[in-house]
């Protein structure tokens, strides 16, 4: 029944054209907000369903957006996405998600499939490895390209990313001023240009401190809780024993503190511990935990902003646009203490 109700239907319920009525039903400002909602009830009343396949052959847009991510399982690409809905909500349109993994063929399937649905754009935080002509499949086609968390290079589309390199040298300084000289960086990949730029900031901190850097010191690879509670046991056997680490992310670090408690030493006073990100779980971890905010949510707003902006005409300039982190200093770091 609900199908066979038409804008006619609900213009004649009110005494309206069926002219104000599509018009109230895609959220166009032309139709005042009382009268919108008005029209939005009695449809809901009347079960009047919106069809969006109809809808596409009349604008030659579907309304949908494509969002792929590396593992949505990660907060930090939650609450991106949370912020993209939240955007994408207020223009009507609708995301579908896929989750890559750093597999290429999985994220190129995704991007055939939405194309084949006629999908109006994409957003993407790239997988490793992805080769630019599978973001010009995209333009090509007529779906315009946003990339968010990771850039790449000789690809210049628009990038929304927080500044990686600065971010951790706001942690690594932070350490640095509480007396720590031996410090040592968990997890990450240079694979990325997240990972490079990351230990690029970590590397130039202890530079301009002074301090050498000591490749030893680096363990990379772990970007998961269990990653972190694993790098644990290499941290504690280093010949030259950290005071302090500076961690890939949050789930890292809070992987990597478990790890340090299971092995009888306390977190925050033993050995100093930073994330990235200022996840939800950050402030409630035990230790609480000192860490850099990146700007997750302003990220998705941002690229969202700037794919709905592309779709309207205007064009959002390409390259990278930087958010800049900023330090959050909780329980898990303290001052460098000479051990006994």
């Amino acid at each position: 029944m609900a199908q066979k109700i038409k804008l006619s239907t609900i213009a004649e319920t009110l005494g309206i054209s069926t002219a104000t009525v599509s018009l109230a039903l895609r959220d166009s400002p032309l139709v005042a907000v009382n009268t919108r909602e008005k029209i939005k009830d009695q449809a809901r009343t009347l079960g009047y369903i919106y069809n969006r396949r109809a809808a596409s052959l009349r604008t030659s847009r579907s309304g949908i957006i494509g969002v792929v991510v590396h593992d949505i399982m990660n907060p930090f690409y939650g609450e991106i996405l949370k912020a993209i809905e939240s955007e994408l909500d207020r223009s009507r349109h609708t995301f579908i998600l896929s989750n890559h993994y750093d597999s290429v063929e999985k994220q190129r399937t995704f991007v055939e499939t939405l194309l084949q649905l006629g999908g109006d754009g994409i957003i993407m935080s790239p997988a490793i490895g992805t080769p630019p002509e599978d973001f010009d499949m995209a333009e090509e086609n007529g779906m315009p390209a946003i990339l968010v968390a990771r850039s790449m290079e000789g690809l210049d589309l628009p990038t929304f990313r927080g500044d990686d390199s600065y971010g951790i040298s706001l942690a690594t300084n932070h350490l640095i001023s509480l007396g720590h000289r031996t410090i040592a960086m968990i997890g990450g990949t240079d694979q990325t240009s997240t990972g490079r730029d990351r230990y690029q900031g970590y590397v130039n901190a202890l530079r301009k401190a002074g301090i050498e850097v000591d490749p030893d010191l680096r363990i990379p690879g772990a970007r998961s809780k269990q990653g972190g509670f694993e790098a644990a046991v290499n941290l504690l056997s280093l010949p030259q024993k950290p005071t302090a680490a500076v961690c890939w992310n949050d789930l890292v670090a809070i992987g990597l503190m478990n790890g340090i408690s299971r092995a009888g030493l306390v977190p925050g006073k033993d050995i100093s511990v930073t994330g990235y990100d200022d996840l939800e779980e950050a402030a409630i971890a035990t230790p609480a935990l000192t860490t850099v905010w990146n700007g997750q949510a302003e990220v998705g707003r941002l690229a969202a902003r700037a794919l709905l902006d592309r779709l309207a005409g205007s064009h959002e300039p390409d390259g990278i646009h930087l958010i800049k982190p900023e330090m959050r200093i909780r329980q898990s770091t303290s001052p460098y203490q000479a051990r006994q």
